[in-house]
């Protein structure tokens, strides 16, 4: 068995679930973790005393559940929310494989930990490649599935350029973020994701920086997190499935709609207006209208 999920407050304690805010951690015992592929994994928490099926949001590559307080606040007036670390993520641990099964495994000893027979389940990008392997393996488990701005087709190899500049950084040299960031302004020009990256940075104890995340081993995992996902012969869900894509991102058009219904026969794919790929950050509150809605909608 699981041991039970310990949640921290605001305060670094331990205590119950009556905080509207709280981090939580899955800990597994080493014969546990020997025992199955899954492991710890971080969790962030708002809502907790709100009724109904709960949410679980899954984050993108280079991501964390840090990335979601905003939008997980939202929703929050109206759901239990619950913001997962993946693995070699955040405060999870590192480890290989990075790869989707790995992920869903995680995820499911995360369930049985908090004891939640299913969520209303929400991932972006590569959280999204998780979450639809998990809807299509454990149907039973899905309340409802939204996807933001990821299809389920194999994707073209990319984020080689961000790797390849993150690594020279001298992040043990450096005395301050803003140094890290004009390391990195002449090559990546937009502000809003190099704040993104370099959110990877933590204060090392000795002085300087250090990665909060293992940069090697996702780099030589991305041909893993690029493929098609579900894989072909996956089974269908025919559950209620939301595909949000940003007006201003490429990553999902209209000829995905085939294959995105090949593994959910009731996926939609709807548009938000004046958003990139970040789609919960660029516009919280469409992103927050439209997914609350189709989680009431899936609990009619």
């Amino acid at each position: 068995m699981l041991n039970p999920a310990r949640i921290r407050g605001d305060d670094g304690r331990s205590g119950g679930t009556g905080k509207e805010s709280a981090e939580l951690t899955c800990r597994l015992v080493p014969e546990e973790m020997d025992a199955m592929a899954a492991v710890e994994l971080q969790v962030r928490e708002w809502g907790a005393s709100m009724a109904g099926k709960p949410v679980l949001v899954l984050h993108g590559l280079l991501g964390s559940s840090r990335n979601w307080s905003a939008a997980g606040k939202a929703l929050a007036t109206s759901h239990r929310v619950l913001a997962a670390d993946l693995r070699n993520h955040g405060e999870s641990p590192h480890l290989r494989p990075m790869d989707y099964p790995a992920m869903v495994e995680d995820l499911l000893g995360l369930l049985e930990s908090l004891q939640l027979p299913a969520v209303h389940l929400i991932g972006h990008s590569m959280g999204g490649k998780a979450a639809m392997l998990l809807t299509c393996r454990f149907p039973e488990r899905v309340s409802s599935l939204t996807v933001v701005d990821i299809a389920p087709r194999a994707y073209p190899p990319r984020w080689e350029k961000e790797f390849a500049l993150l690594r020279r950084l001298p992040v043990e040299q450096l005395q301050s973020r803003s140094e890290a960031e004009a390391e990195l302004s002449p090559e990546i020009r937009d502000w809003a994701f190099r704040q993104f990256l370099l959110s990877n940075l933590e204060r090392a104890e000795e002085g300087g920086f250090r990665w909060r995340v293992p940069l090697a081993l996702l780099e030589e995992s991305l041909p893993n997190l690029f493929q098609q996902m579900p894989p072909p012969g996956e089974a269908a869900w025919p559950g209620p499935a939301l595909f949000l894509r940003g007006e201003n991102s490429r990553f999902v058009g209209e000829a995905d709609l085939p294959l995105i219904r090949e593994f959910f026969p009731a996926g939609k794919l709807e548009t938000v207006a004046g958003a990139g790929h970040n789609v919960h950050f660029d516009q919280r509150d469409r992103f927050v209208r439209r997914v609350r809605a189709h989680l009431e909608a899936a609990e009619r």
